[in-house]
């Protein structure tokens, strides 16, 4: 394979082969092609595309590059949720414990925030002694114990994914419909899923701003799903608004835990339903019995338990994690609520320390937001917009500026 030629063929137009997208993969996972060549390739997908057979070919070499999943045969069906990022979403804590109690297996390999998207493993890291990182043997034992396991990936999972996207995010070409969708669906197969689905974003907090940029993402997904015979499902939803009403990762857990408990924010627990009933085939009155009677609490405490953490600590997080500096901002006039911009709300999550700017900063378990006021509710003058929690003045008074920005009330 001469790379040269390949990049300038994919420059022009040209559909690649699956073996010649198979041969770049392995050789660039191997180091044998150079990052330069690399970045130039991904370039090239940046600004031409790549058709539907290319996309399922580059996510298969992708996928091949590591370990996967291997399911003993009988099993239960095997699912996933996939969310392409949001602020305050913690859907996944949430859906991967109450689909296993309806029956399915939930191999759930998630990830790590960056910018102002949050990342599942953070927030499980804000319960003590959660392990996040666990080999497969272990994570097929639990699974086949619990019906869930909730993990990062390991070296051996996916390796070209994690060299390609580090590449990508240095070089911008992280905005490609073709590269984004090899990405996620090599790791979401890596599961050896039967179905999966999609939660697909847009909007202001939404790497995807338009309606219509979702679509075309989600309908590559689902495309190379049905070329590898997995059912995938997308529903797409705004992110205009965080999701519930706190930002931040032990904030986000514990609003959680109110959900699994039976209440929580009505728009996390209604989307919660609407996932899981398309992944795990159960009607949401079903879903909705599972979260009200306490088994998906229980579920959730198991797993907290089997990967190292204490559930009693569950319910002392706020203690565990409290910030030095808890800021109410306060409504400056009567109305009612027009935008809770999700987007600067989560560039000042991430100011104060909730997210990452860069993939090797550590995150700040205890600070962001709640009581998040929501859009469309009526408040009164002097009532609380929101809370800060912070390290230092200086941070809280940073996050004020923004949070005015983000939060408008119309008078009325």
């Amino acid at each position: 394979m001469h790379v040269p030629t390949l990049i300038v063929r994919k420059r022009e137009g040209e559909e690649l082969a699956a073996a010649e997208l198979s041969q770049l993969i392995e050789g660039y996972t191997r180091g044998e092609v150079p990052d330069y060549q690399m970045a130039a390739f991904a370039m090239a997908v940046f600004f031409r595309g790549m058709s539907p057979a290319e996309t399922a070919a580059l996510t298969r070499a992708m996928l091949a590059s590591g370990e996967r999943f291997s399911h003993r045969p009988g099993h239960p069906p095997v699912v996933d949720k996939h969310s392409t990022g949001g602020i305050g979403d913690k859907v996944s804590l949430v859906l991967a414990p109450l689909v296993a109690c309806a029956g399915c297996w939930v191999p759930m390999v998630s990830g790590r925030g960056l910018g102002i998207t949050g990342g599942t493993l953070d927030k499980l890291e804000a319960i003590p002694g959660f392990r996040v990182q666990l080999g497969l043997d272990e994570a097929t034992a639990q699974l086949e114990r619990l019906g869930v396991v909730m993990m990062g990936a390991t070296a051996r999972f996916c390796p070209a994914d994690r060299k390609f996207y580090a590449l990508r995010d240095v070089t911008g070409t992280v905005a490609s419909i073709p590269l984004i969708t090899a990405s996620i669906m090599s790791k979401k197969l890596a599961e050896s899923l039967d179905r999966l689905v999609l939660d697909v974003k847009f909007g202001a907090g939404a790497f995807m701003q338009t309606r219509q940029q979702a679509a075309a993402l989600a309908a590559s997904m689902i495309e190379v799903g049905r070329e590898m015979q997995v059912e995938v499902r997308a529903l797409l939803n705004p992110m205009d608004e965080p999701t519930g009403r706190t930002v931040g990762n032990a904030l986000e857990v514990i609003e959680a835990l109110e959900c699994l408990d039976g209440g929580g924010p009505t728009d996390l627990r209604m989307l919660v339903l609407e996932l899981a009933e398309a992944v795990a085939g159960v009607p949401q009155a079903e879903l909705a019995g599972m979260l009200d009677d306490g088994s998906a609490r229980r579920r959730f405490e198991a797993v907290v338990a089997a990967q190292g953490g204490q559930a009693a600590d569950l319910g002392h997080l706020g203690e565990l994690h409290r910030a030095p500096l808890v800021r109410e901002v306060l409504a400056a006039h009567d109305g009612v609520v027009a935008t809770v911009d999700a987007g600067w709300i989560g560039q000042a999550a991430v100011q104060l320390g909730a997210g990452r700017a860069q993939a090797s900063d550590r995150v700040d378990f205890a600070v962001g937001f709640d009581r998040l006021v929501k859009c469309g509710e009526r408040v009164s003058r002097g009532e609380v917009l929101c809370r800060i929690h912070a390290r230092s003045a200086v941070d809280c008074e940073a996050a004020a500026a923004q949070v005015e920005r983000a939060i408008a009330v119309e008078i009325g």
